[in-house]
């Protein structure tokens, strides 16, 4: 690729003046033409200072691991789970039409692309920060803005604000948006370039509504595939679907029957596309932390340790939630937060793909958030379905009204976005949104 295409990626409606200044100054072939692969990262290293010129060879067998970007869906939805991820919504700019926002869908697509498969982004003069992308992926999703500036036929009808919840306590620093760009692997370093250089591009077009961090478990310390633990100690996610399963495919992207249980009229709102709910959901570890252990696993309906339900031994048991306990209640209680979230409908279901933040807190603690000043910790709780209004609410309306858990969380930042498809090398993400 020379500089030519990044004009081609700009085209008749992006001329954009000072957000792109100096970037046909920095370019040169050298700064792209030779860019640092993945294959080059093993490197003589130094590792005895008491020996002159004792060298080793190292290899990486994880940061230089790779998700492809291309092809009919976007990865960072159910892919496998990567240690760190940045959420970033933005609002467009008044001037920003539909030229403008093809425009700019095109250049972050190309930059996506290159980062995603350890290659600088176009005139990136920092290109060896992307040398070793480990897993990194960049997913794209589009608020009811970018529809209304497009094709509004378009816009699916769950694309709209959650429900108002008694439970919520919203910060507009952490609520709506546009656009939300999800960047997520398994090196920060790369998760940060990558983040920078997206929005260098976006700059133009965009301004930043929020900017979510968070963090998972360290690539390694568990076996793949290992179901992350929150804040509270919890196993967080066990109720997923199976990446790839029937039942996976209905729940994500309505495709097929599942497990034949469901009895929602799923129908994508583009084929190979699906919806984004980001709830912040803060916690207050604190006083969770004044809990015993078996008041915290009573909560829940599962146990710390191994995630199984109070009437199992392992993390995928069946909870029972007829059981009943010595005093004759349900070993589970009913307003346990696995049993609130359960149904008998398999189509009320939703794949996670949470993030958990702890940041620093202030010195008396943000009460309206439920913090006390030692901890200001919670979860970017991050939910894919086919549909927000048939799979999702249904979820949250039950958590909502009689959740124990509630007592201990608060959410503060919501946000519903529509994913769509994926593209190909000479394509471009919503592209359909353009034609």
């Amino acid at each position: 690729m020379d500089v030519s295409r990044r004009g081609l990626l700009l085209g008749a409606g992006g001329i954009v003046g000072g957000g792109l200044v100096g970037v046909a100054a920095g370019y040169s072939a050298a700064s792209v033409g030779s860019p640092v692969t993945p294959g080059d990262l093993q490197q003589p290293v130094t590792v005895s200072p008491g020996i002159a010129n004792t060298q080793v060879t190292v290899s990486d067998p994880y940061g230089t691991d790779i998700i492809s970007f291309y092809g009919p869906r976007q990865a960072g939805v159910d892919t496998p789970l990567q240690a760190h991820g940045v959420f970033i919504g933005l609002y467009l700019h008044d001037d920003t039409d539909a030229d403008r926002l093809a425009s700019m869908m095109r250049l972050v697509t190309d930059d996506a692309a290159r980062l995603t498969q350890g290659r600088g982004a176009l005139a990136d003069l920092d290109e060896e920060l992307a040398a070793a992308p480990a897993r990194l992926t960049v997913t794209f999703g589009f608020g009811s803005e970018v529809f209304n500036r497009t094709r509004p036929e378009l816009k699916p009808s769950w694309l709209k604000p959650l429900p108002e919840y008694d439970i919520d306590q919203l910060d507009p620093a952490y609520t709506g948006g546009d656009m939300v760009i999800q960047i997520q692997g398994d090196d920060p370093l790369s998760v940060a370039h990558a983040r920078r250089m997206l929005l260098k591009d976006a700059r133009a077009f965009a301004s930043i509504a929020w900017v979510q961090t968070g963090f998972t478990h360290a690539r390694a310390s568990h076996p793949d595939d290992t179901t992350m633990r929150n804040l509270f100690g919890q196993i967080d996610g066990t109720g997923n679907p199976t990446r790839g399963s029937e039942t996976a495919e209905r729940v994500i992207w309505g495709v097929g029957d599942g497990d034949g249980n469901g009895t929602k009229s799923l129908q994508p709102w583009i084929e190979n596309g699906t919806s984004m709910v980001v709830r912040r959901i803060a916690m207050n570890v604190d006083e969770w932390d004044e809990l015993d252990r078996p008041m915290q696993e009573s909560v829940i309906g599962r146990r710390l340790g191994s995630g199984a339900p109070l009437t199992g031994e392992y993390e995928h048991d069946e909870p029972d939630f007829d059981a009943p306990g010595p005093t004759g209640f349900p070993v589970i209680a009913d307003i346990s937060h696995i049993r609130r979230a359960r149904t008998s409908d398999s189509d009320e279901a939703m794949f996670r793909r949470s993030f958990n933040y702890d940041e620093l807190p202030t010195s008396s603690g943000n009460q309206l958030h439920g913090h006390t000043g030692v901890s200001e910790s919670g979860l970017i709780f991050v939910a894919f379905q086919c549909d927000v209004d048939q799979q999702y609410i249904p979820i949250q309306d039950r958590l909502a009204e009689t959740d124990h858990l509630n007592l201990w969380t608060i959410p503060v930042g919501s946000a519903v976005f529509a994913i769509p498809p994926g593209c190909e090398a000479d394509g471009f993400i919503g592209e359909p949104l353009f034609v």
